[in-house]
């Protein structure tokens, strides 16, 4: 059958592509890029049944959509992409490199400052580097992404967020008056970082075992046999109650307010994207476990 593509943005046509009824949305992308708009590359389009309607998901078949001969799709362009294992490359390596650099206190940051930094200084510095060594290497085997790419202009908010912010951190822990706590928050919060740390990559391995590579199948997660996983009892999101203990210990171990700061601006973050998909798990799952919370553990 033959369907007409539309622009989303004025309703200008495009063009006419030749698809059967079993085809997926994702099939009509590759279509539209090999024969109406060589210039759209997949990645780039949004397939809408109206103009200004909701986004069709790439896996969703023609016939589900009752779309029939001589119906019409609209085409949003979404301008430039790139690829999400790229933008958490870029996220997570600025801070690591970002962090040693101000820990050899730079002249242009402190002046011609001739100390060096002291023990929690450099354990801080190298629990920073452990975190985000971390997550470059989850980034590269461990996780699976359910979208493909984002637009290229968000790169640019979201390394800001992380950069930012890591060199706010850094330049006050590594400063030359900086006072380190008591030991006594000092070895609670390290050990506090390294649990939570390794609870953090339990759940990022499980979530990667719960999803077969090169697909989008979707499961409810529950706890493997690694004691780390037992969170998923009472959280949908154990990997960011993980993420947010890990700089909540950090900010102890180091009594900086700015750490603090950091790590109250993550958990809301993450505090939003917990509540989000502990609200499609339970719309998704008619047996999704009643007591689980989104993020914190009988709170929230």
């Amino acid at each position: 059958m033959e369907i007409e593509i539309l622009n989303a943005s004025g309703s200008k046509p495009l063009g006419k592509i030749v698809v059967n009824e079993s085809n997926t949305i994702k099939n009509v992308k590759d279509k539209i890029y090999q024969t109406v708009k060589r210039s759209l590359h997949p990645d780039r389009q949004a397939i809408k049944l109206e103009a200004k309607g909701k986004s069709l998901k790439d896996e969703e078949t023609l016939k589900s959509l009752n779309i029939q001969e001589g119906s019409k799709l609209y085409v949003k362009d979404l301008g430039p992409q790139i690829s999400w294992k790229n933008v958490f490359l870029a996220e997570y390596a600025g801070p690591l490199f970002i962090y040693l650099w101000v820990y050899q206190r730079p002249w242009m940051l402190y002046g011609e400052s001739t100390s060096a930094p002291g023990t929690v200084a450099t354990v801080a510095t190298a629990c920073w580097s452990f975190h985000y060594g971390k997550r470059l290497l989850e980034t590269l085997f461990v996780h699976r992404f359910s979208h493909g790419t984002m637009p290229l202009r968000n790169l640019f908010r979201n390394c800001s967020y992380y950069w930012l912010f890591t060199l706010y951190v850094a330049y006050h822990i590594n400063h030359p008056l900086y006072t380190a706590p008591c030991n006594t928050c000092y070895y609670i919060g390290l050990v506090g970082f390294i649990f939570c740390e390794l609870g953090n990559l339990s759940i990022h391995l499980l979530l990667k075992n719960l999803r077969p590579p090169g697909t989008k199948v979707r499961r409810i997660p529950v706890p493997d046999g690694n004691p780390f996983s037992l969170l998923f009892n009472y959280v949908s999101c154990p990997n960011y109650t993980y993420e947010f203990g890990s700089w909540l210990f950090f900010t102890v171990m180091t009594k900086c307010a700015p750490a603090g700061l950091f790590a109250a601006a993550g958990f809301y973050q993450m505090a939003v994207w917990a509540i989000g998909k502990h609200r499609n798990y339970k719309k998704e799952f008619a047996d999704y476990p009643k007591g689980r919370r989104a993020i914190l553990p009988f709170i929230l």
